[in-house]
């Protein structure tokens, strides 16, 4: 089978590889979309623990497919079926597993990180995965691309689960990308009664406009005084800080008003993951300070049955579709930040 595997900082080669042969408690799904993702590109860009030249990894953890095989002591699932599969499995014993974080597991391990992913024509989904419900079966309507996307939104929506958006809350975004985007509908499913949507960039702001005319877009060089206009001065309710930047996770705090909620969606660089912010502002205001990663099987599950049920719309977010032989190109653009989503079809 064709394969894109990581050797290294940015060495990437398509190989062929031998099918994975699966024991009788494993599933082998025939891949039909992978699609990009930033945690994908940080890994092309920088390398990643555990991978050389002598450990080469295939990545890639938004994935869906077809099932091609299935173990003989597994239930619930045939060949044929078509499913998206959650990347993130624990150990299934501890506390974190057993209260239903298998994603928060100190010994978690997943698809495309530290095991075989999806950028492959075939991906075996260990016992763990089989047996803690990785698996989703999709309806029968739902396409592969949107089906893939939709591990990104689970991640959006455990961090929104986190910051507990309520009818009526005015809600800021700060980073416009595919995830800030993903924020903003989310947001407004939930009952937000303002979104508003800061970038740098001012394409992709357009972009955002273009697409979701409900959203209120920010100029970088006027976000303070915008926010506070649109709230009449009192600040927002949520604050979802959706890019690598401490200073913004600062603004955040300032822009935030009484019983304000900001999350912080993702991580740092290394060598910035030091930020300073007003501590006053959170005791005086009651500001609370959230973070998120990943998500739980649940959340997973949900944002499937929200993408099925039309409450949210995935298919529009995939601007660049690609075949595998394409994937330096595929890699070359979403590096560039161009468009959105990045899906290779297999």
């Amino acid at each position: 089978m064709k394969a894109i595997r990581l050797y290294g900082k940015e060495d990437l080669r398509l190989e062929d590889v031998k099918v994975p042969e699966i024991s009788g408690d494993e599933v082998l799904i025939k891949t039909k979309s992978a699609a990009l993702c930033g945690t994908d590109i940080r890994m092309y860009k920088n390398g990643a623990s555990g991978i050389d030249k002598d450990h080469p990894l295939i990545i890639g953890h938004e994935i869906s497919g077809i099932i091609e095989q299935v173990g003989k002591h597994v239930r619930g699932y045939r060949p044929g079926m078509r499913v998206a599969v959650a990347p993130n499995m624990g150990c299934g014993t501890c506390d974190s597993c057993v209260s239903g974080n298998t994603h928060l597991c100190a010994d978690y391990q997943a698809l495309g990180i530290n095991l075989d992913g999806g950028f492959a024509e075939y991906v075996r989904i260990p016992k763990a995965a089989v047996i803690q419900g990785n698996i989703k079966i999709l309806e029968d309507h739902m396409g592969f691309d949107e089906a893939a996307v939709a591990e990104p939104l689970s991640c959006v929506y455990n961090g929104q689960e986190q910051a507990g958006i309520q009818p009526g809350d005015k809600v800021l975004v700060i980073g416009a990308g595919p995830i800030g985007l993903m924020h903003g509908m989310l947001a407004k499913m939930q009952g937000a009664g303002l979104v508003m949507m800061n970038d740098l960039s001012a394409e992709r702001l357009a972009y955002c406009k273009s697409l979701y005319p409900y959203m209120h877009t920010i100029e970088a060089d006027s976000l303070r005084e915008t926010v506070m206009h649109l709230t009449k001065n009192r600040g927002a309710d949520v604050i979802i800080v959706a890019c690598p930047s401490g200073e913004m996770q600062s603004m955040a705090i300032e822009l935030a008003g009484l019983f304000g909620r900001v999350l912080f969606f993702g991580g740092l660089p290394k060598d910035r993951e030091m930020v300073s912010i007003n501590s006053n502002l959170i005791h005086y205001k009651q500001i609370s300070i959230h973070g998120s990663t990943r998500a739980s099987l649940s959340q997973y599950r949900k944002v499937l049955d929200f993408a099925a049920d039309g409450v949210i719309d995935l298919k529009q977010l995939v601007t660049h579709v690609y075949e595998i032989g394409d994937y330096q190109k595929a890699f070359t653009e979403a590096v560039k930040s161009s468009g959105l989503k990045h899906v290779i079809r297999f």
